[in-house]
């Protein structure tokens, strides 16, 4: 009995990958496979492979394919692979192909349990970040994009679209129409500041604050007369931190936007809100003043903590996805592959960020190619 109780135990251990597994096995079921009838591999297995490979930080096909030869024996323990690892040229045919959308709802499902925790109020971040490699001699640094609604305080990409040659806008209204806002706030920069992203956040039932430029003079003019008309004694709130040699100060004043929604034509504005920010570091100081488009009517405070959440998009996405994955470097440039690299990235940080052992996520990363049993726990996150 004790010999049974142990070897039970021991193929428990030696196949938890397969729950989690069977579950992207069973997501990438659904994207459509555009390959030809007679393809030797398995789509859904090639991408278990993709997928686990960037994990443990891959960073093109030809490291995909290697990673896969390497692990061979890891993956044959939940994969059948009739036709052993898949080549890097099969890998880089496959994402030039497939649609990203696709790839990207198939993590979604996933996910789902996970979005499914956030809050009334939560912020969910919308942004671009330029696909630096993913493009040709002669091309702008800015010609392929993917743009992300990120929820800030779960810090997880809920969905993404790409942008190729400045079609961000509309990249941002496709992932707005992917997730569920209602009760959410959605935040943007300047250029998401229009009457068809705050007529799409509306509709949803969402609320909004969108960073207030020049791109919307009249509304910015508007904007600056209002708080031009701020008495003494009106609510403000402050913010100071310090630390790695430098001292923030951040103050944030909202103030009523009554009848410029008609006026501007612009659905669902309620208030304005302003931020002024001042920076010393080494003894220099800098000073920045910022403005939004609000469509309820916020405390300063709730201003102040609703801008600084949407920096968690930058910050814990972006600049990740550079530190750790390598983004700007890539060099996937051909058709559909970059942007489905980008999704595996984004969702591979998604997971090993559900890890709560100690260790920066660059060393989990490297430890999750080092380590089969850690990463058997990250898999088993799910």
């Amino acid at each position: 009995a004790a010999a049974g109780e142990m070897d039970s135990g021991w193929r428990i251990h030696l196949w938890e990958p397969f729950a989690a597994m069977h579950i992207f096995l069973s997501a990438f079921d659904e994207v459509p496979d555009p390959r030809a009838s007679n393809a030797r591999h398995d789509l859904g297995e090639l991408l278990v492979i993709a997928f686990v490979a960037v994990l443990c930080g891959s960073a093109s096909c030809a490291e995909m394919a290697a990673f896969g030869r390497a692990k061979e024996s890891l993956f044959r323990g939940f994969l059948k692979l009739k036709h052993a690892i898949p080549s890097h040229d099969t890998f880089s045919g496959v994402f030039r192909m497939i649609d990203p959308k696709a790839l990207d709802a198939a993590f979604g499902k996933v996910l789902a349990d996970v979005a499914a925790l956030l809050r009334e109020g939560d912020v969910i971040a919308i942004d671009g970040k330029a696909l630096r490699g993913a493009r040709d001699k002669g091309e702008s640094a800015r010609t392929r994009m993917m743009v992300s609604a990120y929820a800030s305080r779960l810090r997880l990409t809920l969905a993404t679209a790409t942008a190729d040659h400045g079609t961000e806008l509309e990249a941002g209204l496709e992932v707005l129409g992917l997730i569920a806002l209602k009760g959410k706030v959605v935040t943007a920069d300047a250029l998401h500041c229009n009457r068809r992203t705050v007529a799409a956040i509306n509709t949803q039932g969402g609320d909004w604050c969108l960073a207030l430029k020049g791109n919307q003079d009249s509304l910015l003019s508007d904007a600056r007369a209002c708080f031009g008309q701020v008495k003494g004694g009106h609510p403000v709130a402050r913010l100071e931190e310090t630390g790695h040699g430098r001292k923030e100060t951040r103050s944030a004043v909202v103030v009523s936007a009554q009848g410029l929604a008609e006026h501007h034509d612009f659905p669902g504005l309620k208030a304005f809100g302003r931020i002024e920010a001042t920076r010393e570091i080494d003894g220099a100081s800098t000073s920045e003043t910022r403005f939004f488009a609000l469509s309820w009517m916020p405390t300063p405070e709730v201003l102040l903590a609703t801008v600084r959440a949407h920096w968690a998009i930058e910050n814990a996405l972006h600049w990740q996805l550079d530190v750790s994955f390598r983004e700007d470097a890539a060099r996937n440039r051909k058709d559909n592959g970059p942007g489905n690299i980008a999704v595996l990235r984004r969702r591979a940080l998604d997971l090993v960020r559900r890890d709560t052992s100690k260790g920066s996520l660059s060393i989990k990363l490297k430890r999750a190619g080092w380590d089969e049993a850690f990463l058997r726990s990250i898999l088993n996150g799910l």
